[in-house]
């Protein structure tokens, strides 16, 4: 199975290494997946609780992302390097005897997005 948590936060950046108008200080209202692959456990039944990947997700991500300049936190970060590092803060937390993080997605914009599985 696969569970599947949705998110959105706002922050600012610009694209150090870059040429062009994303250059230029900037925001978005970012949306994000956290995607866990799993059976449910012989207990409750779920692959996880859903308020658990809520609290997990705010405590590790969102407290330092939403509303930030994320430029602060990530020298580049670019769509694929912010995804790299929300899942080297929730790959720890979620990998359990009955799961694991399975993948992340980060969406600049509706149409403008990455996928990231834990690949180097």
């Amino acid at each position: 199975m696969l569970l599947i948590k949705k998110f959105t936060f706002d922050a600012a950046h610009h694209l150090v290494r870059y040429k062009g108008k994303c250059e230029r200080l900037h925001g978005h209202t970012y949306h994000m997946s956290v995607k866990i692959e799993g059976r449910p456990s012989q207990d409750e039944a779920m692959v996880m609780d859903f308020l658990d990947v809520k609290k997990t997700v705010n405590e590790k991500v969102l407290d330092r992302l939403d509303h930030a300049n994320i430029n602060d936190i990530i020298e580049q970060p670019t769509a694929e390097n912010i995804a790299r590092w929300v899942w080297e803060r929730l790959a720890p937390e979620f990998n359990r005897d009955n799961c694991r993080l399975a993948e992340i997605e980060i969406w600049e914009t509706e149409t403008s997005g990455i996928v990231y599985r834990g690949e180097a």
